[in-house]
């Protein structure tokens, strides 16, 4: 079992930044992926970035982040970053983080990140 929480949402200005953090606990967490995703009103939840959590070198990005976003865990602290940068008012979204960990995928509630232009 994983509970995942979500923290560092809220209003920023275009252009500013914003780190999201992905809490992990349970009694075992060893995910073999994290990933964050997003869904603004209206649209389709979509991946924004993904990283193996034993070579977190390996890592993905939608194109329309790339550059601006890194992806990030710390297996100390068992928590996944996502570091926001040079934000648009098109990444307004809930942001939910996910572990892959043993055949299941565990979501977090997501939390608000709001860009005003």
């Amino acid at each position: 079992q994983v509970q995942l929480v979500e923290s560092g949402g809220g209003l920023v200005e275009a252009g500013g930044s914003l780190r999201l953090s992905c809490a992990a606990s349970g009694r075992t967490f060893s995910p073999y992926a994290m990933a964050w995703f997003r869904q603004a009103p209206g649209k389709e939840r979509e991946l924004v970035a993904g990283i193996n959590w034993s070579d977190p070198a390996m890592t993905y990005y939608a194109d329309s982040v790339k550059g601006r976003f890194t992806i990030s865990r710390d297996d100390t602290k068992n928590t996944l970053y996502l570091q926001m940068n040079s934000l648009k008012p098109e990444d307004t979204a809930v942001y939910y983080c996910k572990a892959d960990q043993w055949g299941r995928s565990y979501w977090g509630q997501g939390t608000q990140v709001t860009v005003s232009s």
